[in-house]
């Protein structure tokens, strides 16, 4: 069987995990057939998923990973995952900021494609816990001054300091002592998961520390979290939706999810689609 060639490797790869999420386990079979693609290049999928550490590999397919409420993937696993998903919500996200505005950024990859949206907001003043975040307008500057970037004038770029996550949000007693003296006009969230009961959740105890300090510095909360992100629970539970006042998410939320969300929110945002208020 040739491989599909309309899809790219990570298209398919996110394919493959959403449905190992979605169903909790897959056979290689079920995916090849779904695919069209050959059982060698399923397989090669799953391993670079499987060493990433989205999925785990059982024989004849794969299922979820066992430690999801406290397995925090790197920045280099979480960033080939919803690529087309997280391309929507960074531009829909940026269009909710104004020329000027005071933005903070969490760390995560979907904020790390919202931060590239940003570059083309004038006289931004943008505080961030990711370094990645934070690379982003300090390579712009540089290729501006070098006469190889064009745009409004360069944002202002405050980075918090502290320790460093495997997602590289700088967290602990620096990174919030920071951003407790600051006050933000919004917060761009991002999240490991949310639901109504658990609220806005990650893995790791001291990144959920420092999201409460940028969500109580911040006037205007949104949380930018693809459809995956739904249902999903992390170990510690930083903020209930109650505290977010948009949600940014894209096309893939099943109408009934989109329903649940709407009622707990004043504003969910579909990126790519349909925008929603509740």
């Amino acid at each position: 069987m040739s491989d599909n060639q309309n899809l790219l490797a990570g298209q398919r790869r996110a394919l493959i995990l959403d449905e190992v999420r979605r169903r909790g386990g897959i056979r290689v079979s079920e995916l090849t057939r779904m695919l069209q693609v050959s059982d060698m290049t399923v397989r090669r999928d799953l391993d670079v998923l499987a060493r990433q550490g989205a999925l785990e590999k059982v024989h004849g397919g794969a299922v979820p990973v066992a430690e999801a409420r406290t397995h925090e993937p790197g920045f280099e696993a979480k960033s080939s995952l919803e690529l087309s998903a997280k391309s929507e919500i960074a531009r829909a996200a940026a269009a909710l900021v104004t020329p000027g505005s005071a933005v903070a950024l969490s760390g995560g990859t979907t904020t790390f494609a919202v931060a590239h949206q940003l570059l083309e907001v004038q006289e931004l003043t943008v505080v961030t816990n990711s370094v990645r975040v934070a690379d982003v307008f300090h390579n712009a500057q540089h290729l501006s001054e070098g006469g190889r970037g064009a745009g409004g004038p360069a944002a202002t770029v405050v980075l918090t300091g502290g320790v460093r996550t495997p997602s590289d949000a700088l967290v602990g007693p620096v990174a919030d002592a920071a951003i407790s003296s600051l006050h933000f006009d919004v917060l761009f969230l991002g999240v490991h998961g949310i639901s109504v009961e658990a609220g806005l959740s990650t893995p790791n105890l001291a990144e959920a520390e420092t999201n409460r300090h940028f969500i109580r510095s911040a006037r205007r909360v949104v949380v930018v979290a693809d459809h995956t992100k739904w249902g999903t629970t992390g170990l510690s539970s930083f903020a209930s939706l109650d505290d977010v006042d948009t949600l940014v998410t894209d096309a893939g939320l099943p109408p009934e999810e989109r329903e649940e969300i709407a009622a707990h929110l004043a504003e969910l945002v579909i990126a790519g689609g349909d925008d929603g208020e509740g």
